[in-house]
């Protein structure tokens, strides 16, 4: 029975899958026109090296059943690279590219995205990870530099021990690419243990939960008082 129930778990999981294949592939293939041909010709490409082998040392079969596996991972390998750099190429340029991009980091890492904003829609999301607590700003270079600051600040004084790292989005100088962005925050060093990770996660939240929670005022606002930036008056 138990087995019966996970085969028919399995044979409703792949149509999922294949559905998922073939919507990337045809996303890719809106900004990748020659996507189909350059994955065909690196399966076949590997398929033909290889059986080539086989038949020099008198082995075709043996290296052309190695040959069809092999082609087949390089052809995964080749789709799954040009389609990541399909996805960001149309997500480039896009409010809140930098957040979907955090939300696929992987394992280990907490993300909160727009956790500062001005008016004229800069954004700074927060990680927080082994490497400490990664501040990355998408918008104006100018005057996100500003918000930036300001949000380090707050997160040095909340978590002294864990490091606090900031990143802008872009392609100018001092800037990292959208496409580097997962790449960049991974090879930061890690520096804190499993615990410190999630004390400084339980104090970031704790310091939300105080501002979220915080009463304003009733009646009149005093002379000379004025609503924190981006404050809303309920």
């Amino acid at each position: 029975m138990a087995r019966k129930e996970q085969a028919e778990t399995a044979a409703s999981a792949n149509p999922g899958r294949l559905k998922q294949i073939a919507l990337t592939y045809k996303m890719t293939r809106r900004s990748d026109p020659k996507i189909g041909l350059i994955i065909g010709a690196v399966g076949i490409v590997t398929f033909g090296v290889l059986l080539a082998i086989g038949f020099l040392i008198g082995h075709p079969v043996y290296l052309g059943i190695l040959g069809f596996l092999l082609g087949f991972l390089a052809m995964a390998i080749v789709f799954g690279r040009r389609a990541e750099r399909a996805a960001f190429g149309q997500m480039e340029g896009q409010p809140g590219a930098a957040a979907a991009v955090l939300q696929n980091v992987g394992r280990g890492w907490t993300t909160k995205p727009a956790v500062a904003m001005n008016r004229s829609q800069d954004v700074v999301h927060r990680a927080v990870g082994k490497a400490g607590i990664v501040l990355v700003a998408e918008g104006n270079p100018n005057r996100v530099k500003t918000l930036l600051a300001a949000e380090k600040k707050k997160m040095s004084r909340v978590a002294v021990e864990a490091p606090v790292h900031d990143i802008i989005v872009g392609d100018g100088e001092g800037q990292v690419p959208l496409k580097k962005l997962r790449t960049t925050m991974v090879k930061l060093p890690r520096v804190l243990s499993g615990p410190q990770v999630t004390q400084t996660n339980d104090r970031l939240r704790a310091m939300g939960d105080l501002m979220s929670n915080m009463p304003l005022p009733k009646g009149p606002m005093p002379k000379g008082m004025r609503m924190p930036r981006g404050g809303k008056a309920r």
